[in-house]
């Protein structure tokens, strides 16, 4: 797909965000808005999945969200590749919807495989559907995405730990690194160290991307990962993104992490975001 209409879908996808979290007054809008162009790359470019939901997954690729409190992006996203209707975004975080704050499978909603609202889970799920494809003998990939403030949960690292050790070598997992957690700055709240080293010690492939939020980059990084696939060694990408990018008074500050913009703050939000395919 041609750059000029993933940008377009990157702008239609916030959008939806910063409507989806407006209409309910409660959501997760800054880390949603910082991942909307891994969300476009991962399912426009390279996610392989069958044409019809199947939670097995057999002969697909697989992807893992562990800081599912960034269900905006997730679900608009979802629905813009046609996993369910795109009328389906109004009823976010409403009462009985199937798009609740934090994604669930129990609901039957097409494209979710796990409940992502402990964090700091995900990348032990990944790990375990990664090593289910291998047992299975198929070639699929498995891709994670992860907050870096969940990094500060020890279950990571005892994942982390594992994958390498196992030599699970068909995952590449992505770190949102936005340095900023809903408390204030991951420094301010717990120092994360260097990352890049503490992931190599652990024995994994690190890239780094500092362009997070230009897609060409994504997808540049994206491909240079699966050049490392199959080669005994987990892969993990730290992928430097700006929380609640696209919208200029979200950006640059933690604030906005679970925080819904008012009505004339909508209206700002949207008209930095012009481009529509179509709002739902």
């Amino acid at each position: 797909m041609e750059l000029d209409k993933l940008n377009l879908i990157c702008c239609q996808v916030r959008r939806d965000i910063l409507r989806m979290v407006h209409a309910n007054n409660s959501g997760h809008p800054g880390g949603s808005l910082g991942c909307v162009e891994y969300f476009v790359s991962l399912y426009f470019v390279f996610l392989k999945t069958k044409s019809k939901f199947d939670m097995n997954a057999i002969d697909e690729d697989v992807f893992i969200l562990s800081n599912g409190h960034i269900s905006p992006v997730y679900y608009s996203v979802m629905a813009r590749k046609g996993f369910f209707d795109l009328k389906e975004l109004s009823t976010f975080r409403s009462i009985d919807s199937r798009l609740q704050g934090h994604p669930t499978p129990h609901e039957g909603l097409e494209g979710v495989r796990i409940a992502s609202g402990s964090l700091g889970q995900g990348l032990s799920v990944a790990i375990g559907s990664a090593i289910t494809k291998k047992l299975n003998n198929e070639k699929n990939i498995i891709y994670s995405l992860h907050g870096d403030g969940e990094l500060q949960e020890g279950q990571n690292w005892e994942a982390i730990m594992y994958a390498s050790a196992n030599k699970v070598d068909n995952i590449i997992a992505t770190i949102d690194f936005n340095k900023k957690q809903i408390d204030g700055s991951t420094d301010d709240v717990l120092p994360l160290g260097n990352l890049k080293s503490k992931f190599e010690s652990f024995g994994w492939k690190v890239l780094e991307e500092e362009n997070g939020n230009k897609i060409e980059s994504v997808i540049s990084v994206l491909n240079e990962a699966k050049t490392h696939l199959f080669k005994n060694t987990p892969i993990v990408i730290l992928l430097h993104t700006e929380m609640g990018n696209g919208v200029d008074f979200m950006m640059g500050t933690h604030k906005w992490h679970g925080s819904a913009p008012n009505d004339d703050q909508l209206a700002l939000a949207l008209s930095q975001n012009k481009e529509t395919l179509g709002d739902y």
